[in-house]
């Protein structure tokens, strides 16, 4: 009689350890979850409270890597001449107007260049005076690359903002990333043009930041249930 006790002592341990264990893992796949809803919340949180003061855009960012988080959508300033300029169709602003966008290649220095959206394509012909050799002291919004094409490349059309559709074209090392102009101008004088809005920053928790709390829920309900079992299946024998 001592074998089978000694046995069946060993199964209830064995299955108390394994229930445990489910438990466990449930019970932290909770918690990481929980981590991941309070981190989506404070990064979204800092999204909306950028500093509007200009910093100089290479204090932030830097050619041939990819644009920092925290340098996106920052106020900048920079200088340059522009040395291309391009058509980006079909693009919206922040105010959900549709346009054709003119886009020049502002070369910064000797051999950095980035994208600038400067304006409207229809008012490309305002400011003929300015020339490639003019230096243009440019403020703007640091925005991040297009992930989706708006048209086909090609003619000196680029189909989104991002500098790798145009790196076959330059020999400068490129930025990450584009500047929404909101003001140009050369030697103190404004260049003046209707300059597209930047895209709005919203404060609201989308809806996955809540379906992270309903992930919690559900984790920890089964880790509860895990532990709940074997008072069920005594309280069924009984």
């Amino acid at each position: 009689m001592t074998a089978p006790s000694s046995n069946s002592f060993l199964n209830k341990l064995a299955q108390g350890i394994t229930l445990l264990l489910i438990a466990s893992i449930f019970f932290a796949l909770g918690l990481w979850q929980l981590d991941r809803a309070k981190i989506l919340k404070e990064s979204l949180n800092t999204a909306t409270q950028v500093s509007t003061a200009f910093v100089d855009l290479e204090s932030i960012t830097a050619p041939r890597q990819e644009i920092p988080v925290d340098a996106i959508n920052r106020w900048v300033k920079v200088s340059g001449h522009y040395v291309a300029d391009f058509k980006a169709p079909n693009q919206v602003d922040g105010d959900g107007t549709g346009s054709d966008w003119h886009v020049g290649l502002l070369q910064v220095g000797t051999d950095k260049g980035i994208l600038v959206v400067r304006g409207l394509w229809s008012e490309r012909l305002l400011n003929p005076d300015i020339s490639q050799a003019m230096v243009i002291d440019i403020q703007g919004q640091l925005l991040a690359t297009q992930s989706a094409d708006h048209s086909l490349n090609g003619g000196g059309v680029i189909s989104r903002l991002d500098s790798s559709v145009i790196v076959g074209l330059t020999d400068l090392d490129l930025f990450d990333g584009y500047l929404l102009a909101s003001a140009e101008s050369h030697a103190g004088s404004k260049l003046i043009r209707q300059r597209p809005t930047p895209e709005k920053l919203s404060s609201r928790i989308p809806g996955f930041y809540w379906q992270h709390l309903s992930y919690v829920v559900i984790w920890w309900l089964m880790a509860g249930v895990v532990l709940y079992l074997p008072f069920y299946r005594r309280r069924v024998a009984s």
